[in-house]
């Protein structure tokens, strides 16, 4: 089964000579060659400022920067997010990217009886963080808070269903284990999934 899927590369350097940018390629290689349709939005080399009211939130116009990602995140039926850990969340530049594109109409339109609706049903998303430190220690001592909240809040909140995670800790790591990460995100764009 092919699958519609939307590379997100959430590292803010626009220059794409990280770890990251390597694991997107080699998601995205797989991914083609075995007959998915794959779009990638660069989320570093976007230009866009900050929503800062909730009248911009939720009525306000969408940044022409980003109007392409949004239509490309719309347009796929499976999200691949890849970001490093940052203060125990992603990066500033991907959760303003975010903020903007999950406005309502998008991610969920308001029910003025209760629970809004969720837009997004339907899709699945992987979320692929690095981190300088082990994963263990990432998520027994400090909770994982900033991936389950981005989990919760954001995706589970708009109906993206199943969402798979893969966690590389210790980034700086030898070339060895780097190729075998880059391998394992290979075998996931293979997969789809």
């Amino acid at each position: 089964m092919t699958r519609r899927i939307a590379i997100i590369q959430g590292h803010p350097d626009p220059a794409g000579h990280r770890l990251l940018h390597a694991m997107a390629d080699a998601y995205a290689e797989a991914a083609i060659a075995t007959g998915h349709e794959v779009r990638r939005i660069e989320v570093g080399k976007l230009e866009f400022s900050l929503l800062r009211t909730q009248a911009d939130f939720e009525t306000g116009t969408m940044p022409e920067a980003l109007v392409q990602a949004s239509e490309d995140m719309r347009w796929a039926e499976h999200w691949v997010f890849l970001f490093p850990l940052w203060h125990g969340t992603m990066p500033a530049l991907l959760k303003g990217f975010l903020e903007h594109i999950f406005r309502p109409g998008f991610a969920m339109a308001y029910n003025t009886g209760g629970f809004p609706k969720r837009l997004l049903a339907g899709r699945s998303a992987r979320i692929v963080v690095t981190m300088g430190m082990p994963v263990l220690l990432y998520r027994w001592y400090f909770g994982g808070y900033g991936l389950r909240a981005f989990e919760r809040s954001m995706l589970s909140f708009a109906g993206i269903r199943p969402i798979r995670e893969s966690l590389f800790g210790l980034s700086l790591a030898d070339e060895n284990k780097r190729a075998r990460w880059i391998a394992d995100m290979r075998r996931h764009g293979g997969r789809g999934d």
